[in-house]
């Protein structure tokens, strides 16, 4: 066997007598019961769970068009439920491994292809776990668009649709449905290394499976601690004899009743009455280090997690000048690099789709940028104000840029800024009034 670690034979480090040489991971797979119990019973579970998801989509997005566009972009969003069924698909996605958003164009028959998308084709839009929606067999052929995605997926359906229409659009209740990928936007939780060499069913592993023991130990250590304090406190009385007095059932049960009559006493004269000859001490248990044990479990279980235990724990930064904000940066670059790589990928034919429902067409121009996760005080927004404005006045007195391109610059910055509350709606009544005065004077000229 080949050791690829430091060995050293007289002092048995990573010999066959080191306890650590016999060291091996094994792989304890959660079921679904498990993942459920611990979701629905454990706050830190939960938290690992929801948190990232309800980070990455509660800003949102930016869509850049034409404002007419944006706002049929983003009232398709609104009906659709899109943002909060993102953020629930992700949710399951990382409870369970897996999950999918199913588009419905209301066609005939879904085990075809997504239908080309016309205005206010986009009927609905479902989010379904991977115990609801099974992958078929993965595409292997390295010249097909779906390589390493499933060809097709089957889903249970508990009733009719087709709306009365016969063959392929109506099915009856019970029946599963296949459905074409190009219908379904799969979302993973944790993914696997190699899924072939696994034979796992095209879905990842539960976000929790590799954190799940920093979470029992985080809370066997809270645990612990909370059912020490019922052991705070510990009277201890000796009585002479007492080992050979107890032979005797009669004087067991006189003891009981004797200092279940002196615990009485002493809550309500704040005394205990003793025999002469009984000596009476209280233990008293020391809580000094047990915070310091609690709170490193807490870490590791965020650390595991990875988010910021002032975010997973929702406590206040320790240390001198802390802030915590070095940590809650990191996260947010971390979520907004996942939003770009991951997120904004996999939703990609479903964009597609929702603009093409929105508008009837599909301007390239269209795009959107995910919304900063980072939000800037009153104070802090003012002083950027400031600076942007001096910027744009260095700019202007130096001739740099051509009046007419520097005002629709500035336009935009500030719409999007958002200081100003309805400037937008303000740009486009004066923007409406300026062409209805120019339509006037041309009126006015040729009269």
């Amino acid at each position: 066997m080949l050791l690829d670690t430091l060995t050293n034979v007289v002092a048995g480090l990573f010999s066959a007598k080191d306890k650590l040489a016999h060291d091996r991971f094994g792989l304890f797979s959660q079921d679904r019961g498990q993942l459920d119990a611990a979701y629905r019973g454990d706050w830190i579970a939960r938290k690992v769970i929801d948190v990232p998801p309800f980070d990455m989509t509660r800003e949102w997005r930016r869509w850049h068009a034409a404002p007419p566009q944006i706002a049929a972009i983003e009232a398709e969003e609104a009906r659709l439920g899109l943002q909060a069924k993102v953020a629930r698909a992700l949710r399951l996605a990382r409870l369970y491994g897996g999950a999918a958003l199913v588009l419905g164009a209301g066609d005939a028959d879904p085990s075809q292809p997504l239908p080309p998308i016309g205005l206010g084709a986009l009927r609905y839009l479902h989010v379904m776990h991977r115990w609801e929606i099974s992958p078929g067999e993965i595409e292997r052929d390295v010249l097909s668009p779906l390589f390493g995605e499933p060809a097709w997926y089957q889903v249970a359906s508990a009733g009719q649709s087709g709306g009365g229409q016969s063959g392929a659009g109506q099915r009856r209740a019970g029946q599963s449905v296949r459905l074409h990928p190009s219908r379904v936007i799969r979302l993973l939780g944790a993914e696997l290394p190699d899924w072939a060499a696994q034979g796992a069913d095209g879905w990842g592993d539960s976000v929790l499976q590799a954190v799940m023991d920093a979470i029992r130990q985080a809370g066997l250590a809270t645990q612990g601690v909370a059912a020490l304090i019922h052991e705070a406190k510990l009277d201890v009385i000796r009585i002479p004899s007492l080992a050979q007095s107890l032979s005797s059932q009669d004087y067991a049960a006189k003891l009981v009743d004797r200092f279940t009559l002196a615990n009485t006493m002493k809550g309500l004269v704040n005394a205990l009455v003793i025999d002469k000859e009984e000596e009476w001490d209280r233990k008293q248990l020391s809580f000094a280090q047990l915070p310091e044990i609690m709170q490193q479990y807490l870490q590791v279980a965020a650390g595991a997690a990875d988010i910021p235990a002032t975010r997973l724990l929702g406590q206040a930064p320790a240390g001198l000048n802390a802030t915590g904000e070095g940590d809650i940066r990191n996260y947010y670059d971390r979520i907004a690099a996942e939003q770009r790589v991951v997120l904004g990928p996999a939703l990609r034919r479903l964009d597609e789709a929702l603009i093409l429902s929105a508008l009837g067409e599909r301007p390239a121009e269209i795009h959107f940028d995910w919304a900063p996760l980072w939000q800037l005080g009153a104070v802090e927004r003012a002083a950027v104000a400031k600076t942007k404005a001096e910027t744009t006045a260095v700019y202007a007195s130096a001739g740099l840029i051509p009046p007419e391109v520097l005002g629709r610059a500035v336009r935009n910055q500030v719409v999007e800024d958002g200081l100003y509350p309805g400037i937008e709606a303000a740009y486009a009544e004066f923007d409406a009034q300026s062409v209805e005065e120019a339509e006037m004077e041309v009126r006015a000229s040729t009269t």
